[in-house]
């Protein structure tokens, strides 16, 4: 299915600053306090003139490549935002194992906190946008709408899930491990069939088609994304569901209805923390007397914002919550949570799973956008990788209720029959 593709990424000019030339004292000074940031990672930094710069010399993991001295200033002056912005248009550079290097960055980063004052600032810099309605639908058309074509080039082929998959078993694959997770989901919310099911954020329409053919609900999506919404209907009518999936092209906000389920896979982290009170109200207003929900997002261990160049350059809005700012959608609802589980590594694999077929496709892609948006889209996979495998992200799935509801199963037997 072909379109036109959105503009994906704005970044700064790939003309690179002056090469060369000699490094002067003060710029040996800022590529050590660049190391230091990191905790003295055992990276090594080699500057424009070939010099080489090391504050840990044992068992070097890569070599950054830093190709002019504007990228040095750049890097020490916000280094959450422009390395990012200068890996893509090829001002820095990283040879090695570029998994291994993020990893090894970010675990550096994560346990050398900032000093107070330089951590506000970067917070200031570095605040991501907000969700209001007309922010939000362009938040969404800025990462989803760069055309189905491109993401069928690397999701599982089948759904089209652009959430993480669930492996319970080794050797999945990722289509297989995208199924189990859609299981997994509607065994939590205890599906039967005549359910009204309610979702909140539908992607390409996957989990509705799979809760509707094998479940035997009726569903109704919620979607800001015109480019998903267009791929889902189609596909419904393909597959013969479309008497029993409804896709609306709206905001959740403006969710209708009274249901028995309410489920929102992936959707929260692009809510905005200021939002949660408001979904909260949502699922309250929508849900029946017995009904159940489930929210599947990524999250952290603490409150942090997501990382700059994310934010700005790929997900726009996106904030992923913690567990106690997550209860600020059920507390003030007085509902109750009944499961969570976190399933932070079963991401990693997807990523990992999302990345391989990326790389395979690479070269199209290019053809199709720029070398720039590449290098974006490798970064942002890798290093969404890296950050499940230290930990800085997690992914919660938190199964909830009204408090009052006591048609509630004797244990968790029914998630994994």
């Amino acid at each position: 299915m072909k379109e036109s593709k959105t503009a994906p990424l704005t970044l700064p000019s790939d003309v690179p600053e002056e090469t060369g030339g000699p490094v002067f004292a003060l710029e040996r000074f800022l590529a050590r306090q660049l190391l230091a940031f990191t905790g003295n990672a055992p990276i090594a930094l080699i500057l424009w003139n070939g010099e080489e710069i090391v504050t840990n010399p044992h068992h070097i993991v890569a070599h950054l490549h830093i190709r002019d001295r504007g990228a040095l200033w750049k890097l020490c002056l916000n280094p959450d935002l422009n390395f990012g912005d200068l890996y893509s248009i090829g001002r820095v550079d990283v040879e090695g194992d570029f998994l291994r290097f993020l990893e090894t960055v970010y675990t550096g980063v994560s346990n050398t906190p900032p000093p107070a004052p330089l951590k506000k600032l970067r917070r200031f810099l570095n605040r991501p946008r907000t969700n209001t309605l007309d922010d939000s639908r362009g938040n969404i058309q800025h990462h989803y709408d760069l055309g189905n074509d491109f993401y069928e080039l690397w999701l599982d082929n089948e759904a089209m899930q652009y959430t993480c998959a669930y492996y319970p078993e080794p050797n999945m694959t990722l289509e297989q491990a995208q199924r189990a997770k859609m299981d997994h989901v509607c065994r939590k919310l205890q599906l039967k069939p005549g359910d009204q099911v309610v979702e909140a954020g539908c992607g390409w329409g996957g989990l509705a088609r799979h809760m509707a053919r094998h479940y035997g609900v009726n569903v109704t999506s919620y979607n800001i994304s015109h480019e998903q919404i267009r791929y889902a209907r189609a596909k419904t009518k393909e597959q013969g569901l479309d008497s029993r999936v409804t896709y609306v092209e709206d905001d959740y906000r403006n969710i209708d209805g009274k249901y028995d389920v309410f489920v929102s896979i992936g959707m929260l982290e692009l809510v905005g923390r200021n939002n949660y009170r408001e979904l909260g109200r949502v699922a309250n207003n929508c849900l029946k007397e017995t009904g159940r929900g489930l929210i599947h997002s990524i999250g952290r261990n603490k409150a942090e914002l997501m990382n700059a160049w994310i934010e700005k350059r790929i997900f726009p809005g996106a904030y992923p919550p913690s567990l106690s700012e997550m209860m600020e959608i059920f507390e003030p609802y007085r509902f109750s949570v009944q499961d969570v589980e976190n399933i932070r590594l079963h991401y990693a694999r997807t990523l990992a799973h999302w990345l391989e077929r990326f790389e395979k496709n690479a070269h199209q892609i290019e053809k199709t956008y720029d070398r720039a948006f590449v290098r974006a889209w490798r970064l942002y996979l890798a290093g969404s990788i890296a950050a499940f495998t230290t930990a800085s992200l997690q992914l919660f799935q938190v199964v909830f209720t009204r408090e009052r509801n006591n048609n509630l199963p004797s244990s968790r037997a029914h998630i994994y029959k």
